[in-house]
């Protein structure tokens, strides 16, 4: 597992390419925020296999697995279950390093139960 901190008014989207240096999945699923060329690109460049839906404004939408479309709530679950621990929802650590820390705990323990 590999989390990234970035600000709070900060787009997610923004950090999706930094995530996938140095590794090499067999799928990329996203949701349209998601869909940009540059990160498609670089998913394909990757070899990977992009499950992200087309924004409707795309003049050619592109087809995905629905099935593996579905994992991503998956992912949706898993902050959900860590923003549970009020330390993260909250955000009472005063330094990023900490703050990090502790979302590697909660992770941690939410996928241990």
């Amino acid at each position: 597992m590999r989390l990234l901190l970035t600000a709070g008014q900060r787009d997610d989207s923004t950090q999706a390419a930094a995530l996938l240096e140095g590794f090499q999945p067999g799928a990329v699923i996203g949701d349209k925020a998601y869909d940009s060329d540059a990160f498609v690109g670089a998913v394909r460049s990757s070899g990977a296999e992009v499950v992200i839906p087309s924004k409707r404004h795309r003049r050619q939408q592109r087809t995905i697995d629905k099935d593996k479309y579905k994992d991503r709530n998956c992912i949706e679950r898993f902050f959900g279950r860590i923003k549970h621990y009020r330390r993260v929802a909250t955000r009472y650590d005063k330094t990023d390093t900490c703050f990090l820390a502790f979302v590697y705990l909660a992770a941690a323990l939410t996928n241990a139960k």
